[in-house]
């Protein structure tokens, strides 16, 4: 099957390779991708942790801090794959922990990596599927769990199409931790025995709330010049054709609350110059936050803030008066409307959130946030919300409550692990 699996992965590179190329994704870690891992490792048996990016590498650090308490002594390698999600994921390493770069699922590649690491149990957050990887890791008897499983809607579909390759690679994982009953039956129609499958909840629940709670709103306030009567609306984590939607309804907004102050936060920052382009041709002045010092420049006239940071988007939420998590306007999934809800923010998000199917639901729900239909309903809601202290306040407070109340999934996350691997 090696052969078969890699031939595989070299058309699906060979395919993806100008994607690549054009994306500039060859980036300094690259080399550790292709099994060049330093010399003189000295890990002996760590766990290994795999976050595919941002949003699993944010979700994983209530894990790496529970696997450290429930194996105390054992180091931890954490890979990604994409160099953001790496950013990320470097906070929650301490001294003697590898950060590292997913190898590329060829077998000659990933056996090597495999033996220099040689972990005591290979961890996924949510549901990659690395053939390769998988099959060498259950050869070896390195145990492989999923964490904060889901199988989404696309993923499905194409699975089921290749249900014959796809099988026998799941049946090889020990145990699936998933958000919910859907993934759970998606998995077993996979082939996946049902005693391998446990419905633990969705870790993204588990955000610090006390963390929170502690942000410095006011501070964030003034390093945008904003008045106590002002109101700040932040848009986070854009994408293309997004944001030209945020400022047409933005500009149908202002006539009515003359005060409001939009910040975008693009997904990717290095799209920042092509979001502070679009602004200032929809006659905005942009403002990039990593260019701010000082008081407000006389020459600052109808401002639209634009975030170009790593990292400072949950400190831009928490001076935020009502919140739009992006992503979900177009058709990308959507992103993590769990942040700024910690926050106790009003929170509104499209139609597109399938990346975060259930989350959204129950939000929708529990009346805790706000689905829109288009461009054209975020007007009309944003209105009625910006127009009532006391909707917005019963928003963010429903939105906090529904945290609360969905926690845990962490703990029983390691608690299957332990059930398999005791420490």
């Amino acid at each position: 099957m090696f052969i078969l699996y890699d031939f595989i992965f070299l058309i699906f590179a060979l395919l993806y390779l100008p994607v690549y190329l054009f994306k500039g994704k060859f980036h300094r870690g690259f080399l550790r991708r292709l099994g060049f891992l330093p010399d003189g490792l000295e890990l002996d048996r760590p766990i290994w942790i795999h976050a595919v990016s941002v949003g699993e590498a944010v979700s994983i650090k209530g894990l790496a801090g529970g696997l450290r308490k429930a194996y105390p002594g054992k180091k931890l390698v954490i890979s990604t794959v994409t160099a953001t999600g790496n950013k990320i994921a470097a906070g929650l390493t301490v001294e003697g922990d590898l950060l590292t770069y997913l190898p590329l699922d060829f077998s000659f590649i990933v056996r090597k990596v495999i033996k220099k690491v040689n972990p005591c149990l290979f961890i996924i957050a949510e549901t990659e599927i690395w053939p390769n990887l998988i099959t060498c890791l259950h050869k070896q008897k390195i145990p492989v769990f999923t964490v904060n499983g889901r199988i989404s809607d696309g993923s499905y579909s194409g699975y089921r199409a290749v249900r014959f390759l796809i099988g026998p690679i799941l049946r090889k994982i020990r145990q699936f931790c998933v958000q919910s009953d859907v993934d759970a039956a998606r998995l077993r129609s996979l082939g996946v025995d049902g005693e391998n499958i446990q419905v633990t909840g969705n870790v993204k629940f588990d955000i610090d709330l006390e963390t929170a709670a502690g942000f410095d709103a006011q501070a964030f306030r003034q390093k945008l010049w904003l008045g106590l009567d002002e109101k700040l609306w932040v848009c986070g984590s854009t994408h293309p054709h997004e944001e030209e939607l945020i400022i047409e309804a933005y500009k149908k907004i202002l006539p009515a609350f003359p005060k409001l102050k939009l910040l975008l936060a693009p997904r990717h920052p290095e799209r920042s110059g092509d979001v502070g382009r679009l602004v200032s041709e929809n006659h905005f002045m942009p403002v990039f936050i990593s260019s701010i010092s000082g008081a407000c420049p006389t020459c600052i006239n109808s401002p639209v803030f634009i975030l170009d940071l790593m990292g400072e988007l949950p400190d831009y939420y928490s001076a935020a008066d009502i919140v739009f998590v992006g992503g979900s306007l177009v058709k990308t999934g959507g992103h993590n409307i769990l942040e700024p809800s910690s926050l106790k923010k009003p929170v509104f998000f499209g139609p597109y959130m399938f990346n975060f199917r259930d989350i959204s639901r129950l939000f929708v729900e529990n009346k805790a946030g706000i689905m829109v239909g288009d461009a054209d309903d975020l007007v009309i809601k944003m209105k009625e919300v910006l127009g009532s202290s006391l909707l917005a306040k019963q928003l963010g407070g429903r939105a906090y409550d529904l945290i609360a109340s969905n926690r845990g999934a962490t703990g029983r996350n390691i608690g299957v692990i332990r059930r398999f691997v005791p420490g």
